[in-house]
Parts: structure tokens; C-alpha cells; sequence
């Protein structure tokens, strides 16, 4: 068939090369326009812009698909479909009408969960030990299309969302891959979600990145990899803030209160409501991420050091709560 692939960042990039290595024939490539990046701002293409120029693709950047003139470019190109994976742009209904087997969207969670901008990162936020990858048709609903097709996969036990979205990314190019070829075939077939069981995946804030450590572990370590790499899970120590960017296996050791920290050669234990966790990543204020072994070795802590929380005062006036 032939594709117009829409999509944009690192996520979309091993769809967009399994495409490439099919026999289906990419025609074109949309993408979000240069953004700036780096200390320099200096303008950047996305990656996906950027292996799609290796390629040899042609290349949209568009701010909007409501622009007639772009939508006039998109039916020249004749697409059979338009696979997404990630492309962060509205598709109005012109625009979906162009493909004859429509948008075929490739979403990171098995719908009709976690729709909407972080499913990954919700998926693993809420506890859950298994999520998924869907491919549905887009219409005009956020993520509320037929499904195509699903497929499974579990959440490791100390895996961050950034690590699961990884993988996710790396195994739903085939999942994609397969749902295309279906509909080339003739045998694909669409199932109506259950709207009554859909869940929303909001996008993630700093300011519900913070960790209360006086929660059982296991939601503590749940939020901890749920927010990692981006935004972070954060806390104080000292009154700076500290990002707390992974968990590992945890040694025996007699309890600690929450937020207590105690660290050994090997291990940074901190206290939670239950049993203590054992932090594997850290980002001090103002320095890169590190093994927190090695950072403990060397931030000279007290003997009774405890990560806090943000004074609620200081969050209701940061947050513009009014008394």
C-alpha cells in the first residue's frame, strides 16, 4: 500500500523503519515542524523529520491539517493509509476522510485504557503489572476509534515508564506492521470500544511528580517509575529538590520512617508508609542523574537524613490555591 506516515518523536522511529523495510511503499512523511532545543535553542528537526530526510522521504511539517492547501498536498500523494504513531497534531475530519483505509493509529496502552497523552507512564502510575499496545482507526473522539487489533505485554517490576515506552515502541512496529497488512489483504476486522471502561491519561505535571513517602511502598515505587525520566519524581533534602529517577531489589533492613534515608556501601535505602525502597538513580539539584550509591558516597549525609515534602504552604501559594 501506500503510506503516509505521521508521527514524531523517538518513539515513532522503529515504526517508521519497519514500514520503510516492508514492502509497503511510504509516499510521505508528517511530522511536527523544528522545535528548539539545547542550551542554544537552536532549531531542531524532529527525529523522525531527521530519518525521514535520511531516507530520502518527502517531508510535511504543517502547523495544522485544517489548511486547505495541505490537505490539497496530502490527497496528491494517494495514500492507501495513514499509519500514527505519536504525531501530536489534530487530524480534522477532511483530512481523515483522504486515505482510503483512513488514520491507523498505533497507541501504547490496551484500549479503551489510558487514552490520551501518557499511557505509559499512567499505565505504570496506577500499579498495574501488565498494559499493552492497541491499533485502532482514528476518528474524531480522542483515542475512541475500532480497534484492529491488541497485543499484550507485562510491566517489569522495577521498570520506569521511559524504559517500558522503550520497548512498547520497539514491539507495536510489528504490531503495527501486521494490522497494515491486514487491511491490504482484505481481513482486517474492526471492534467498537467499550466506552464505559475507558480511562484518561492526562498528561504528567511537576507538581503531582512530588513522592510522599509516608504511602506504602508499593505505590511509592509505582510513582517513582511512573514519572521516570519525564517530569521526575521529586522531593526535598535539605530544602533543595532531588529527583528520584529509579528503584532497584532492596537488601533486609529493619524499618525506616517514611523518608528516612540509610544508605550502605551498595544500597540507598528510604522509609515509606510500609517497608523501605531501595532508590537505584538520583538527580541532585542541579547535577545530572547518578547511581545513588555513588551520589550517597559522596553528599556527606547526616546521620538522620530524611527526604521531605514541600511545605503545603509554599505549594497552595505556588499553585494559586486561595484560603
Amino acid at each position: 500500500m501506500r503510506l503516509l506516515f505521521a508521527g514524531t518523536p523517538e518513539a515513532a522511529l522503529p515504526s517508521l523503519r519497519t514500514l520503510l523495510d516492508s514492502h509497503h511503499e511510504i509516499v510521505g512523511v508528517l511530522t511536527r515542524a523544528d522545535a528548539p532545543s539545547g542550551r542554544g535553542r537552536k532549531l531542531t528537526p524532529s527525529p523522525v523529520k531527521a530519518l525521514a530526510l535520511d531516507a530520502g522521504l518527502p517531508v510535511l511539517t504543517p502547523a495544522t491539517l485544517r489548511d486547505e492547501a495541505v490537505q490539497q498536498q496530502l490527497r496528491e500523494l494517494a495514500p492507501d493509509a495513514a499509519p500514527v504513531v505519536a504525531y501530536g497534531n489534530l487530524v480534522p475530519r477532511a483530512a481523515l476522510d483522504i486515505p482510503a483505509h483512513g488514520w491507523v493509529n498505533l497507541h501504547f496502552s490496551l484500549l479503551p485504557a489510558w487514552r490520551g497523552a501518557a499511557p505509559a507512564q499512567r499505565a505504570v502510575l496506577a500499579g498495574q503489572r501488565e498494559t499493552g499496545m492497541s491499533v485502532f482507526r482514528l476518528e474524531k473522539g480522542l483515542d475512541t476509534g475500532d480497534l484492529l487489533t491488541t497485543a499484550p505485554t507485562t510491566i517489569g517490576e522495577f521498570e520506569t515508564s521511559g524504559e517500558l515506552l522503550d520497548r512498547m515502541a520497539e514491539e507495536g512496529a510489528s504490531v503495527l506492521l501486521r494490522a497494515l497488512d491486514a487491511l491490504e489483504a482484505g481481513t482486517a476486522t474492526f471492534t467498537a470500544q467499550d466506552d464505559t471502561r475507558a480511562t484518561h491519561a492526562a498528561k504528567l505535571s511537576t507538581a503531582e511528580a512530588e513522592i510522599d513517602w509516608a504511602l506504602p511502598a508499593d505505590q511509592v515505587s509505582a510513582h517513582i517509575r511512573g514519572m521516570s525520566p519525564h517530569p521526575g519524581a521529586w522531593t526535598l533534602l535539605d530544602g533543595a529538590r532531588a529527583k528520584i529517577l529509579g528503584i532497584e531489589a532492596a537488601p533486609e533492613h529493619v524499618g525506616l520512617a517514611p523518608g528516612r534515608i540509610a544508605a550502605t556501601k551498595r544500597h540507598v535505602l528510604v522509609g515509606t508508609g510500609t517497608d523501605p525502597l531501595a532508590i537505584s538513580t538520583i538527580a541532585a539539584a542541579g547535577k545530572r542523574p547518578m547511581r545513588a550509591a555513588d551520589w550517597a558516597r559522596g553528599a556527606g549525609l547526616a546521620e538522620d537524613a530524611a527526604f521531605t515534602q514541600q511545605p503545603k504552604d509554599q505549594k497552595d501559594q505556588k499553585d494559586g490555591v486561595q484560603a
